[in-house]
């Protein structure tokens, strides 16, 4: 049976996808490393989600204890517009890194199901992390689950975040302007 680390940024997005995995018999563990997320509360209430989607599936789940935000903000300071892929990068990297160290199959992330981010650079980025690290990157496109991913978050009580979650695109949705 093959092993794959699933990188999981909150319930909603990560429901479906492990429904979807699980049900072609796939040993799936979820791991939690999100530095993007802000505020803190915010990044608390997403792991809480990700602890209940854990146990309410009986499945693994590894957390990068801590919380790197120095980190993200070095990495997009300066790159606000193009923050996204950074980000991506980021989060991945640490990933791929994680399936590499517990001899995971693959890894792949709960970015893939958001029809608001961008695939092709998720892609990208995850193949050549997954090469660089020596764990391939499972790429799917989940966008067709998000929906039915937000309604049984809903059903299994998970918080439902109403933003992507770093501290700019909390601004951009509800400061309404674009950065």
């Amino acid at each position: 049976m093959a092993r794959i680390l699933l990188h999981a940024c909150c319930g909603p997005c990560a429901a479906y996808i492990v429904k979807s995995l699980r049900e072609r018999d796939l040993e799936l563990s979820l791991f939690w490393y999100n530095p993007n997320i802000h505020p803190f509360r915010e990044h608390q209430l997403r792991l809480d989600a990700i602890k209940s989607l854990a146990a309410a599936e009986r499945l693994s789940l590894i957390v990068d204890e801590g919380y790197d935000m120095i980190r993200y903000f070095r990495t997009v300071v300066g790159k606000e517009r193009e923050r996204c892929p950074e980000c991506y990068r980021l989060r991945l990297a640490r990933t791929a890194q994680a399936a590499h160290e517990k001899r995971f199959d693959s890894f792949t992330t709960t970015l893939l199901i958001s029809p608001y981010q961008d695939h092709q650079c998720i892609r990208e980025s995850g193949e050549a992390l997954g090469i660089e690290h020596g764990v391939p990157f499972h790429y799917e496109d989940f966008r067709h689950g998000f929906r039915e991913g937000h309604r049984m978050a809903r059903e299994l009580g998970f918080y439902h975040q109403s933003y992507c979650g770093c501290v700019y695109s909390e601004w951009e949705r509800y400061g309404k302007i674009k950065i």
